[in-house]
């Protein structure tokens, strides 16, 4: 397969309320695997929500602010786990249709949680890409990943990975994932504002891959939405009414070529992007700039990956 036909799902999760946020994902999935998709990328954290209290609502950051703590409570109770039942409706389209589907999601791992894009494929478990750092505000509500999660599908037509948000400005994170090989890589943002969007295409060049840079539409009201929902919460709700402005996270999703090259980009509302994506560009690529290979210094510059899983505790059984 030299041709590859994917979609960015731009649209407006349902914060909070992660099991009819499946329902919605499942169903524009679907809807844009029945378009022709054979790969199709939602934005940051559909799955519940990107967290937008922590940046726009005043003293979200104070402690014991009682806002937070219950919109941390609800995260927590919402969350997705590992055999989540509640995905098997992803998994199941994956498994009918062939197609791939990477989505975020807040995932529960013991008592923290996690930002996890993960990657649905046909006939196999889920691919798990946690994000290693956290930005600024977000440590409030995330735990940092470790190097298990660093890792790629191979599919028939070549290998996808991602990385999440501000992960694409640590150089040792894009050399690793370049070292892996990626065809096709997703760059899973909140919304993909003007910098983000450079990050995005500046990965397609060096990766000498094709970037979907998926981007959310988050509005005020879809928090209030999300939250009642998810069971309601006074305190939780005079925190979100704190937040200045009604639509925060604007879209903006782009699909990117391996020069940089933007092949389509979206406005500032739902929709779906759609493109054909030529695979040979690839390799033609590669005789110019190969960042892995031809175009690095071995010799000079040494990366170690770890990727063996951080529990912080071994039990060792008597």
């Amino acid at each position: 397969m030299t041709k590859l036909p994917v979609a960015i799902v731009q649209a407006a999760p349902i914060p909070l309320a992660i099991g009819d946020g499946i329902a919605k994902a499942v169903r524009l999935a679907r809807e844009a695997i029945e378009g022709g998709a054979q790969l199709v990328a939602f934005g940051e954290t559909f799955l519940g929500g990107y967290p937008l209290w922590l940046d726009e609502a005043p003293g979200a950051a104070l402690w014991d602010h009682p806002g937070t703590k219950a919109l941390h409570r609800i995260l927590l109770e919402q969350a997705v786990v590992a055999q989540d039942e509640r995905l098997l409706p992803l998994q199941e389209l994956c498994d009918e249709s062939g197609a791939v589907i990477s989505i975020g999601a807040h995932e529960r791992v013991r008592q923290s949680l996690y930002n996890n894009q993960m990657t649905f494929r046909p006939g196999l478990p889920v691919l798990d890409h946690r994000k290693l750092v956290p930005t600024h505000g977000e440590r409030l509500v995330w735990m940092r990943g470790d190097g298990s999660t660093l890792g790629v599908h191979q599919a028939e037509w070549g290998k996808i990975g991602s990385l999440i948000c501000w992960e694409h400005w640590m150089p040792l994170a894009r050399a690793a994932m370049h070292n892996l090989g990626e065809s096709v890589h997703v760059a899973a943002w909140p919304t993909v504002r003007e910098e983000y969007a450079l990050a995005s295409r500046h990965y397609a060049m060096e990766g000498r891959c094709f970037v979907l840079a998926a981007g959310l539409v988050q509005a005020k009201d879809d928090l209030f939405d999300g939250l009642e929902r998810a069971g309601g919460d006074a305190a939780a709700k005079e925190l979100i009414e704190a937040i200045e402005g009604e639509v925060l996270n604007r879209g903006g999703s782009l699909i990117i070529a391996p020069d940089a090259r933007i092949i389509a980009q979206a406005g500032e509302g739902e929709e779906m992007l759609f493109a054909e994506l030529d695979l040979t560009e690839i390799e033609e690529g590669l005789a110019s700039l190969d960042t892995d290979g031809h175009y690095s210094r071995p010799d000079v510059f040494e990366l170690r990956v770890d990727t063996r899983a951080r529990h912080g505790v071994e039990w060792n059984d008597r």
